[in-house]
């Protein structure tokens, strides 16, 4: 069983800042991606940032130099620094852990942690 666990969530006002944190455990691959995806209401799941065991990462344009996605191997976790926060940010944000063995890919979701910028 593998389990991932979100922290860090919160509200803040416009221009602030928050740390996401997510752990993951159990039966976890040393190959693997993490990442964070986020849904805003009445909107679909998107993509935020991912890194990869290697630690490549990506993000969508939206929140390029503003968020930055870090990870931490021996502890199998992964943080989400968010600066310069915009209304437009807010919504639940899932972690992700996706992994591949033999051909396979297994993926995990957390539970989710709500982020709202307001003033």
């Amino acid at each position: 069983q593998v389990q991932v666990v979100e922290s860090g969530g919160g509200l803040v006002q416009p221009g602030g800042s928050l740390r996401l944190s997510c752990a993951a455990s159990g039966r976890i691959f040393s190959v693997n991606t993490m990442g964070w995806y986020r849904q805003a209401p009445g909107k679909q799941r998107e993509l935020v940032a991912t890194i990869t065991n290697a630690v490549i990462t990506n993000y969508v344009d939206s929140v390029k130099g503003r968020f930055t996605i870090s990870r931490d191997n021996a502890k199998n976790t992964v943080f989400l620094q968010m600066n310069s926060l915009k209304p437009e940010d807010t919504g639940v944000y899932y972690c992700n852990l996706e992994q591949r063995r033999s051909g396979a890919i297994f993926t995990h979701w957390g539970q989710g942690t709500q982020v709202t910028v307001s003033s």
